[in-house]
């Protein structure tokens, strides 16, 4: 069950000091605005507002000391996939070859996807890591500089932006998506005047000195996405029913892809395919947030101090990739896709480890990545490639039928 606002531990007086700073920094927004302002710049400016914003600012976020545990951060064996996934690619566009990461976290994927590179003679000519935090560039920089041989160290970038120029390679999107200010709709009616439902926008608004969601009538891009995911499911959403959408989700590919020539994408994500996303039980979307290890359903709760996130409508990311101009190289779920990109190798050499205490810890990480009761179901991987083929990276339980 997810906690409810009164289940979740007092922040200390300092973390509440730094959210009241960026709670008026909203409200001055909305006073801006006239009232109100659309969910998903609440959203941008409770994640990414500069120095603010709960990505921007210097709290953990990562491991068991943050509010949530990604792959990389459990050890070492998802980014030693992940690297045997994208190796065969990295071989086909030769030495002049880009990694681009976005989202770095604590640096844990480059360290060890760098390291497994080295050993499959598939080193990229510059591994660049696309992080909006300035907080967490200094920690990844520091992590690396002390893991990384300097030759490996040599080879990272911290650029602050797209790649500004034609580029060959591999961009790596883990757990990036889901932190997409997303747009919330509902769908209302139909109205007395209209035999079609309306679509309405989520906004966030102030009531009482609090900030509350309210409805706003849908521009006409938002109601044409919600109308795209209607048509596509072949029904209507009914009376009341609330989600997210991200119609800007193919200019976003766009934008970070950039002038990418030859390569290959892979996303890695929790969420569903569309089917799923907007069955009529899930009414009121996937939103939440995370604060501490506990989730729940406030996302206007503590603004700057716990992750908001919604989960992946992966045939939306298909039908973006494709107008991005990629061809669809897969989908499957995480386990899948572990298994698919030498897990037995990674099995294998967690056997060979001398001391017990840490054989487990390597095979307890396993177990979390890859059992459907933890991450291995509702995690997927998607991937997408451009005058090059992505090998056999997604050819273990393919999941695309279910698109």
């Amino acid at each position: 069950m997810p906690a409810s606002r009164t289940d979740l531990p007092a922040p200390a007086a300092d973390a509440l000091a730094h959210s009241a700073r960026l709670q008026a920094h909203v409200r001055a927004e909305i006073d801006a605005a006239g009232g109100a302002i659309p969910f998903s710049r609440f959203m941008e400016l409770a994640l990414y507002a500069p120095g603010l914003g709960y990505y921007s600012a210097g709290a953990s976020k990562f491991g068991e000391e943050g509010d949530f545990v990604t792959a990389p951060e459990l050890g070492p064996v998802f980014a030693a996939c992940v690297a045997d996934s994208i190796a065969p690619v990295l071989q086909q566009l030769g030495p002049q070859a880009l990694v681009l990461e976005l989202g770095g976290g604590t640096g844990a994927l480059a360290e060890v996807a760098l390291k497994r590179l080295t050993e499959l003679d598939a080193l990229p000519d510059r591994y660049l890591i696309l992080e909006p935090s300035a907080q967490l560039r200094e920690r990844q920089r520091e992590r690396l500089r002390e893991k990384l041989p300097p030759l490996l160290f040599e080879l990272l970038e911290w650029p602050d932006g797209p790649v500004p120029h034609d580029w060959d390679g591999v961009l790596i999107a883990n757990e990036v998506i889901d932190a997409l200010p997303t747009p919330r709709f509902a769908v209302l009616g139909p109205g007395a005047d209209s035999d079609e439902s309306e679509i309405f926008e989520e906004h966030v608004a102030v009531d009482d000195g609090v900030l509350v969601r309210v409805l706003r009538p849908a521009d006409a891009f938002l109601a044409n996405a919600v109308r795209h995911v209607e048509r596509s499911l072949g029904r209507a959403l009914p009376d009341g029913y609330r989600s997210e959408v991200l119609p800007q989700l193919p200019y976003w590919i766009q934008a970070v892809a950039g002038g990418m020539q030859r390569g290959a994408m892979l996303f890695v994500d929790y969420g569903h395919p569309r089917g799923e996303y907007y069955l009529p039980e899930r009414d009121d979307g996937t939103l939440r947030a995370y604060y501490r290890h506990r989730v729940h359903a406030d996302p206007l709760v503590y603004p700057g101090l716990q992750d908001i996130t919604a989960s992946v409508d992966f045939t939306a990311l298909a039908e973006a990739g494709v107008a991005a101009g990629f061809d669809f190289a897969g989908y499957c779920s995480q386990a899948s896709f572990l298994l698919g990109n030498g897990l037995a190798g990674v099995l294998e050499r967690i056997e060979r480890i001398a001391d017990p205490v840490e054989r487990q810890r390597r095979t307890n990480e396993v177990r979390k990545l890859t059992l459907p009761s933890e991450m291995g179901e509702r995690f997927q991987a998607m991937g997408f490639h451009k005058g090059v083929e992505f090998g056999a990276a997604f050819l273990h339980g393919d999941l695309s039928f279910r698109l």
